[in-house]
């Protein structure tokens, strides 16, 4: 069976890179680490990762989109992949402290933005586009009017 699995290039950090990913996700798995390498997966998404040395780095170019349903679940992956030197982006992006991007997106925004009624869904994302960790209530009262 053909698959595809994301491979990510680490500089010389890959044990601490899996540690710190399977404390952020619930369901994470480690296959296998080593000096050299790892396998894992992240809510069902595996992963493989190298210690490549400082040659590559991560960049906006492609980034990890984690669909969520709550502000609690936001405000958790937010925080968890912020910390220890993440950086906050606009709107509901971020790098974790490797450098990696991420998407923290609740459910509700591809909603509002895919809504027939397009000043409402303009409305959200004109609202979206002002934040950066996103807010839930937020879009709500700009869908709302």
């Amino acid at each position: 069976m053909t698959s595809i699995t994301p491979f990510l290039w680490l500089d010389n950090n890959v044990r601490e890179a899996v540690d710190f990913y399977k404390s952020v996700f619930p369901n994470a798995k480690v296959e296998a680490v080593s000096d050299f390498m790892a396998s894992f997966e992240l809510e069902g998404q595996r992963f493989n990762a190298l210690n490549g040395g400082p040659k590559f780095r991560f960049n906006e170019a492609v980034s990890f989109f984690i669909s969520v349903e709550t502000q609690e679940q936001v405000d958790y992956f937010w925080k968890r992949l912020t910390a220890d030197g993440g950086e906050e982006g606009n709107c509901g992006w971020l790098k974790d402290k490797f450098g990696l991007s991420w998407q923290v997106v609740p459910t509700a925004l591809g909603r509002y933005l895919g809504a027939p009624d397009r000043k409402a869904a303009d409305r959200a994302m004109q609202a979206m586009m002002k934040m950066k960790k996103i807010v839930i209530a937020d879009l709500d009262r700009a869908f709302a009017g």
